[in-house]
Order: C-alpha cells, then structure tokens, then sequence
C-alpha cells in the first residue's frame, strides 16, 4: 500500500492515471497513483430506458453520470488528500461496446442511442454473416447500420461520423475521432493483423449498397483504429470544462484510445494473453478467451472481436444475466420491510448466495429464465423474465437461488459449450469479475460448473473496467520500448498475482448438465411467453 505522502506527491506532479467506465447501470471514475492502486472513486446510477421500443440512453444522462462520477472522485480526493485534484498524468474512457450512435456533419445525434441490448437487427445479422463469412450479432453497430438502410430510415444519408458510447465521449473531450482496436471490433471485423477493419469485407459492404447512392463511404464513417499504448490524443480546455463542472481541472493529460468494456475487463483481471480468458457477470454476462488459432467454422453464438492490443478472441455474449436476481432480492427485501424488519442488500445477497450451495445439484426441477431482452444465442427476439416448476418440483430456497444463478448463464454454458467440444479451444485459466462474484465462494463455483473450467477471482477483480481503463491510460503514457500489453500487466502491475482459484466440483458440473437440458426444452415456453404475454 502506498503512503500518504507518496500519494500525495503523485497527484501534485501528475503522477496518476483516471479512468471512467460507462457501464449499464453504473457510471464509475477510478483515479490510480504510480503503483497502480486506487486512490479516489466516484460513480454514478444509472438505467436504459425502453422508448419506442429501443433501449437507449439519453445524452444529457451520459454527461450527467461522467460529471457526477468525476465529481465525487475529486471531492473523495480532497477528503483523502487535501488536494484539489487539478493535474492528472493520462486519462482514458470506458462503455459498453456495439450499439448505434451516428451522428451529422454538425456532430448532431441522428437518431437515439441504440445500446448493445436492442435486438431488432435480425435481417442485417444474416446477410452480413452470410457476405462476410463471418458471424455478426445483432448488436454490432454495422448490424445496426445496415439495418437502419434496410428499413430505408431518413437519417442514414446524413451519416458523417459512427461510432460507439466510449468514442463519441472520447470525440467531445479530446476532438479525436479514433477507438481502442477492441471497442472498435464491435463495430466492424477487424483483419487478421489486428491493427484496423478487414480491407476485404470493408468493399464487400460497399458494393452491397452501391445501389443507395449514399454520400458517404463506410470507411470514412468509422473511427480510426488505435491499438492500447498508443497516444489517441489529448485532454483539451473544452473536454476538461466538460468534464469537471468546478473548472479546476487543467487540460492536456494523455488519452489513451477510447475501449469497450470487454476489453478494459481483460486487462483488469490480466487475461489478455493466448489461451487465457475472463468471463465478466452483471446486468450481461460474456466470457472472452484469447485464441491460439482462428476457429474451423463460422457459429452464430460466437463473436470474434479482439484485446486492446489485437490479438484474436472469441467471445461469448448473453444480454441477461443478473437482473433478473436483482428483482428477486428486492422482493425478499420488501418482504422484509413489511415484517418490520432492517434491510442490509448485501448482507441479503450474500445470504440469499450462500443458500443456492445448498441446494439439490440440478436446481430441483425447478426453471427460469431471467430474460429481461432478447437473447440471441438462444433466439429469443424479446424477453419475459420467467419461473417455471412442476407440481412435483423441490420448490425450496436453495433450490429457488440455485436455479436462478444456473439460468443467469444458461445462455453463456450453451456458447461456451460450443468452443470447448466443438471448436476444442484450450484454456488455461479464466479470470472472473462483476456482481456476480462478490459473495466468496458462490459465484465462483457456479460459474466453474458452467465453464466446466477453473476459475480465478484477484482481488483486484472488484475494482473493475474502470480500473482497467485507467491501466491502459497509464501504460500510455508509461510504456517503455517494445513493452507489449501484456508484458507490462505480468512485468509491472499484477508481479505473478494469480488470484484465488476455485475448481469445478464433479457434482455441480453434472447438476448444471442436467439443469441446461431442462432450460433448452423450457426455451419453447419462453417464446410462447413472449409471444402472448404483451
């Protein structure tokens, strides 16, 4: 742990690094001193809104979180510190990848936000799979743009500039139009170097819509691809008024380049190497491993995208996983309210968790599915959150919080399922973060089952892309000559931290076995949900 008076010294000579991640329910700002610790935090709560049909956010929330954020991350530094925080070394910028913002020639949004969890790009994902050869979700912005031409909306010729959540904020504060290699390979396949978009499939899509006459080319559109470790620009007077409503903020600290939020969770949890991975559990879930080599065959259920430096890596994304436990926390808490009772969430949380070890192995022939969207490695357009028993069912407690984690990555085990015995990818450890991992023990093992892998939580892990954003901020501005990415993770930050590893337990991994053929067959009930419970 650092001194005060190191700390201290940090900040006044600009000896830090902050870093903001834009996440889906939480806004978080971490500033972290020259030993990589974190020494101030602020966040900020937030939620998508389903306006017209499409989850969004709005704009004068996004700089309301990132001013909020920054605010009491500076005031937690003046507590601490006694400082007014006015110098910082390098900062970076955090957020939920894929989605749609694309914006005129005056920098005007075009049309609403689309965020990542919108599932109304199923026409454009299977021409764009089938042009390309290569899978491309729903939720990736080229999906959506396509998209938006096949519905021939009157925006889409007055597109000058498309780009995700992170790179639009990165645009306003430092008036670069660029993007992190791994945010950016959510937008749109990056070739086989990892240094920018697939040149071959870039003249595929515009000889695809060579016909709509548009003003502008695909690849002018996009942002600039930047790989971690390089400057993307600057902090500038206007970005900082943005940013820091006080005005003590200086400009000029180093920007690293803008990164989506899988990327900035390998580097907190030091999975960017080959045959390593991390899965990242909270409002979604996603696993990305690193890949030794490309895979054999094209899989809908498999997005390849890649780490902040490039290298290639498959990815497994499911738009559901906690909230739907979030709703059923809050109703045993609300229960207990009406008792009379005082209401601790975490000490809820963690009772509720440790219940679910106790369970039967299977979940006791109990089912849901907490699908609050759609769910596109399932097929799911929309989703109904669901809970389903038959009459013989063990309907316990445990049983209730087992099946609930079980389903929460449901969708995930089927994905993953898909590159162990079908692709044979090698995986040598796997790294675990968010919400679902803070009760010990819990998250982990259930996880473990799912992964039919061991998994890791570091201690670090709590700290988050927040954390990781502000790390690539700092080795932007601290690399040395030939330091790769992850040299300087294992060399200079994590020093052989490996964390505390847990193994799949025989038992579990037959219980979740037999728990996903039951989720599979429930699929059909799921739809029949969402098709007539409107």
């Amino acid at each position: 742990m650092t001194d005060k008076a190191q700390i201290i010294e940090d900040i006044q000579n600009g000896r830090t690094s902050l870093g903001i991640e834009l996440g889906s329910t939480r806004i978080k700002a971490v500033l972290i001193d020259s030993t990589h610790q974190t020494i101030a935090s602020g966040s900020f709560e937030w939620e998508n809104q389903l306006i017209d049909s499409i989850w969004t956010y709005a704009l004068d929330e996004i700089w309301k979180g990132l001013q909020t954020s920054y605010r009491e991350m500076a005031a937690e530094v003046f507590s601490s510190y006694g400082l007014v925080l006015k110098k910082i070394g390098s900062f970076g910028i955090s957020a939920m990848m894929h989605g749609y913002m694309a914006f005129d020639k005056e920098g005007k949004l075009l049309v609403p936000f689309r965020t990542w969890r919108n599932a109304i790009t199923e026409q454009a994902e299977k021409e764009l799979t089938e042009l390309f050869e290569f899978n491309i979700p729903q939720r990736w912005s080229i999906a959506h743009l396509y998209q938006a031409i096949l519905n021939e909306e009157a925006h889409v010729p007055q597109i000058d500039y498309l780009t995700t959540l992170a790179g639009y904020i990165h645009w306003q504060l430092t008036g670069k139009k660029v993007l992190g290699v791994g945010d950016a390979s959510g937008m749109f396949p990056i070739g086989e170097d990892g240094s920018t978009y697939d040149e071959k499939m870039l003249q595929q899509f515009t000889q695809k819509i060579e016909k709509n006459h548009y003003p502008w080319k695909i690849e002018a559109i996009l942002p600039t691809v930047l790989s971690a470790g390089e400057e993307a620009g600057v902090l500038t007077e206007k970005g900082a008024r943005m940013l820091d409503l006080s005005g003590s903020l200086e400009a000029g600290a180093i920007v690293c380049p803008p990164e989506g939020d899988a990327g900035t969770g390998m580097v907190a949890t030091n999975s960017v190497a080959k045959r390593t991975g991390n899965v990242s559990a909270g409002t979604s879930v996603f696993a990305m491993i690193v890949l030794e080599n490309q895979l054999k065959a094209v899989h809908p259920e498999i997005d390849l995208v890649t780490t902040p430096s490039g290298e290639a890596v498959a990815m497994v994304h499911a738009n559901n996983c906690s909230s739907d436990i979030n709703a059923w926390v809050k109703l045993f808490a609300e229960f207990m309210e009406a008792m009379g009772m005082s209401v601790d969430m975490n000490h809820l949380f963690e009772t509720l968790f440790i219940q679910a070890l106790k369970g039967e192995d299977d979940g006791g022939g109990l089912l849901s599915f907490g699908y609050y969207s759609g769910e596109n490695i399932t097929g799911l357009k929309e989703g109904r959150p669901l809970f389903v028993r038959t009459p013989d069912s063990d309907f316990t407690l445990a049983n209730f919080m087992r099946t609930h984690l079980f389903s929460a990555l449901g969708a995930l085990k089927i994905g993953m399922d898909i590159l162990g015995k079908e692709e044979q990818v090698q995986i040598d450890k796997i790294f675990g973060h968010g919400g679902l991992f803070k009760t010990k023990e819990v998250g982990q093992r259930i996880m473990a089952a799912a992964m039919n892998s061991p998994v890791s939580v570091m201690e670090t892990a709590g700290e988050g892309g927040a954390w990781g954003i502000a790390l690539l901020a700092e080795y932007a501005r601290e690399k040395q000559a030939g330091q790769t990415l992850s040299d300087y993770l294992n060399e200079v930050v994590f020093r052989g931290e490996t964390g505390v590893e847990i193994a799949p337990d025989d038992k579990d991994i037959a219980g979740f076995e037999t728990f996903i053929k039951r989720y599979k067959k429930g699929l059909a009930i799921e739809q029949a949900a969402v098709d007539f419970l409107n």
